[in-house]
């Protein structure tokens, strides 16, 4: 299984260079059955990324960009008349497919990103009167740019708890960018080629399913996850006001299945605090609601779970 996951980064690097934690994120996102959102400036192969790996496991993939003007028909589709026989039938939107990049989400307006949240949440579209199953697996990426400011329509936070996982990018190296400019120059990069197939992703998921872990870990993962609802219990005193609301049950659910992903993908057959440690930043900083005094300090969530990885005790 292990040697399936070297192959299929070594297909992404063809077309990606550097961004590794966007890469492992979409492969815990895939092998977790969950939707990742990822924040960075423009230009940053976030397209890029998510179309080389729908080709590396030969998935459907298409791209949505959103705008101020979107309506929830266009992504999921509408009943549409025939006027010369009287006859109704059903258009699918292109939230029909496998992988789906939802490129600026926070572009389009609430009734459409209410939308598309419903159904990553629900795995089912309903248009008039017919439900439908989305085929598995179904994952989200959805984009967002952190520099816009004008027709913008933040992401409200019952919303993004739907994300498993929030990614910020930031930009390459030099020798990674180097690199992406001679390549981009010459028109040099790989052409990426399909080396896995779809049932082979079920019998990776259900590899992770199996991954042991033990119970102190399994209470430490609540630990983290009660310390953001209660600071004061856990000692965190100088981090309680910062806090407006602590993250949801999802949350200890995505982390506990993200960090069995990360040891799969780490090569061992058993979670570790490690493990944990790297997922526990992604896992929780779009859930924590900072209070006001915390975000005119200019805090931000990252210092927040932090100190508390730092303070409590790792088993």
């Amino acid at each position: 299984m292990n040697k399936k996951i070297a192959l299929l980064k070594t297909e992404l690097g063809k077309a990606v260079i550097g961004q590794e934690m966007m890469i492992e994120g979409l492969l815990v996102g895939l092998l977790c059955d969950g939707h990742i959102l990822v924040e960075g400036v423009p230009g940053l192969a976030k397209t890029t990324t998510i179309n080389a790996l729908s080709k590396a496991i030969g998935l459907d993939f298409k791209r949505i960009q959103f705008t101020p003007d979107l309506l929830p028909s266009d992504i999921i589709g509408a009943q549409i008349y025939n006027p010369q026989d009287h006859s109704f039938s059903i258009k699918k939107g292109p939230l029909f497919t496998n992988l789906l990049l939802a490129d600026e989400i926070n572009r389009a307006p609430a009734k459409v990103q209410s939308a598309l949240l419903e159904v990553m949440q629900e795995r089912q579209v309903t248009i008039a009167e017919e439900t439908f199953r989305l085929d598995s697996p179904f994952l989200v990426m959805a984009t967002q740019n952190p520099i816009e400011q004008e027709g913008v329509y933040a992401l409200p936070e019952a919303q993004l708890d739907r994300f498993m996982m929030k990614i910020v990018v930031h930009h390459n190296s030099e020798e990674e960018e180097l690199e992406i400019m001679r390549r981009g120059a010459d028109r040099s990069f790989g052409e990426v080629t399909q080396v896995l197939e779809k049932e082979e992703i079920s019998a990776l998921q259900q590899a992770v399913h199996d991954i042991h872990i033990d119970k102190e870990l399994e209470q430490y993962i609540v630990r983290l996850v009660t310390a953001t609802r209660n600071p004061e219990k856990f000692g965190l005193d100088r981090i309680a006001s910062d806090i407006m609301y602590g993250v949801s049950p999802r949350a200890s659910i995505d982390l506990y299945k993200a960090a069995k992903a990360k040891a799969f993908l780490r090569g061992n057959d058993f979670v570790s605090p490690a493990d944990i440690g790297y997922m526990v930043h992604n896992i929780l900083r779009h859930r924590i609601v900072l209070s006001y005094e915390a975000r005119a300090k200019g805090m931000g969530t990252d210092e927040v779970i932090s100190a508390i990885v730092e303070t409590l005790p790792i088993p």
